[in-house]
């Protein structure tokens, strides 16, 4: 599923590059409620964004941009962001600006509702949109990738997949499956969740009364990936007494069943997948040098979310549409999205947008926004450790955080903290407080206390 560009940037040719060079630019990624990928080059060195048509000005149709709101510059010592005088303000890495240099390229500017990254390089984006494919989303960033892994697949029987934990490198290997056009199987194993001291007989198979519980012949994963791929996610975690017989497999194309005195010829394609980085292990001496300059080459690295957030507004749009309840994601939401680092990649993003996504449906709002997102959702440990507030402060964000998401109704807070209604009036009391500015009106005449909050603890 593409993006019509036309129907919501309009680009001049003054702002345009030669598609041969590296320039940098801008690429909307999300704009009217609506995900996009527009690219905006700043080849001409500068480009002005706003609502009014005009030969200067790329137009951004949206009705919370002014109709002169920005200018992006492409300066020897960087990039300058100039607001000119816009009514909604214009904001870089979430920071409110009136003009700035940033030496190295910022992440996302924000202008009204429209959210747009910054790149190195347009030239991926002005090749295509971001796409909805059977195994997933692919976009700019990512297709560069696939393409090498298409390149592996048709020309080669190897290929090494590097990349942090859940930034699809399972996909990557079925993608480099298919692109081996064999139509055998996908066999997928998990070196890590092998069994100490079952790795041989499950790699290899074994006959009929090779050992006491053989009561009958079974194949191995390397037999059942015969005229196929065999996957070995997490390679380095691979039992050292299989590798050296791994690699003689890979070498001859014969495997040798526990049991068995007769080799059997075998054809497949191995992919492998690691978090680790595979020489240190050689040099460590837990990996054999010879496997890993069988299996190694070539190596395509899977880029982490953080590095094509143009992904993040359509798996974020998809997963809010998961469960039918129609939510919308504000451009603020998905700024803090792009701001973090996701280290657990997809399936991070997608398990805190679904908590988010629940914090707005119990708040009854019909948007999801910056405040859902939890406080040390897609942050790294040193991060959260950095931001994690001394405990007084952190049992103020909780209530805060609370009577923000009941849009001030005292009791409601007060039952998702397990506190009594009148304990949490008295510390807004202490702390010059009142729930109505959590909700931006009056909140309404809270219930009678009941028998259950009566010996519930004050917070302090």
């Amino acid at each position: 599923m593409g993006v019509d560009d036309q129907s919501t940037i309009r680009a001049h040719d003054a702002v345009r590059a030669p598609a041969e060079t590296a320039t940098p630019g801008l690429v909307v990624i999300f704009t009217r409620g609506q995900p996009a990928c527009t690219p905006i080059p700043l080849g001409g060195g500068a480009v002005a964004l706003g609502r009014a048509p005009a030969d200067d000005i790329v137009v951004v149709e949206d009705d919370q941009v002014s109709r002169r709101h920005v200018r992006v510059s492409l300066l020897a010592q960087g990039i300058e962001v100039t607001d000119l005088g816009s009514r909604n303000g214009t904001f870089v890495d979430g920071k409110k600006v009136e003009s700035q240099v940033y030496p190295a390229l910022p992440r996302v500017l924000r202008v009204g509702s429209t959210l747009l990254r910054f790149t190195a390089d347009i030239a991926p984006f002005q090749r295509g949109g971001v796409l909805e494919h059977e195994d997933g989303l692919v976009g700019p960033t990512l297709r560069q990738t696939r393409e090498k892994i298409q390149r592996a697949g048709t020309r080669g029987d190897t290929l090494l997949l590097t990349g942090p934990s859940g930034s699809g490198k399972e996909l990557a290997a079925r993608a480099f499956h298919a692109a081996t056009g064999s139509g055998g199987p996908f066999v997928a194993v998990n070196c890590a969740a092998i069994p100490e001291g079952l790795a041989e007989r499950l790699f290899f198979g074994a006959r009929r009364g090779a050992y006491s519980d053989a009561n009958a012949d079974a194949e191995g994963y390397v037999q059942a990936a015969h005229g196929g791929t065999l996957f070995l996610d997490e390679v380095a975690e691979l039992d050292p007494s299989v590798q050296p017989k791994l690699l003689r497999v890979l070498e001859t194309r014969e495997v040798i069943a526990l049991g068995d005195t007769r080799p059997r010829k075998v054809e497949f394609r191995l992919c492998a997948a690691t978090l680790k980085e595979l020489q240190a292990e050689v040099a460590a001496r837990r990996f054999r040098e010879d496997l890993y300059y069988r299996i190694g080459r070539p190596e395509v690295r899977i880029p982490a979310l953080s590095e094509r957030i143009e992904e993040l507004p359509w798996l974020v749009a998809a997963e809010l549409r998961r469960d039918g309840a129609r939510l919308a994601q504000s451009a603020a939401f998905l700024e803090a999205c792009a701001l973090r680092a996701w280290p657990g990649n997809v399936r991070e993003l997608l398990r805190e947008v679904r908590q988010a996504g629940l914090s707005a449906r119990e708040a009854g709002r019909a948007a999801v926004e910056a405040s859902d997102l939890a406080p040390s959702a897609g942050l790294d440990i040193t991060e959260v450790a950095r931001r994690t507030p001394a405990p007084v402060e952190m049992r103020r964000v909780a209530i805060e955080m609370a009577l923000r998401r009941e849009q001030g109704n005292v009791s409601r807070a007060a039952r998702s903290l397990g506190i009594h209604r009148n304990q949490l009036r008295r510390w807004l009391v202490r702390n010059g407080l009142d729930a109505a500015s959590f909700a931006g009106a009056r909140t309404r005449k809270d219930e009678e206390p009941s028998d259950e909050d009566a010996g519930r603890r004050e917070p302090s």
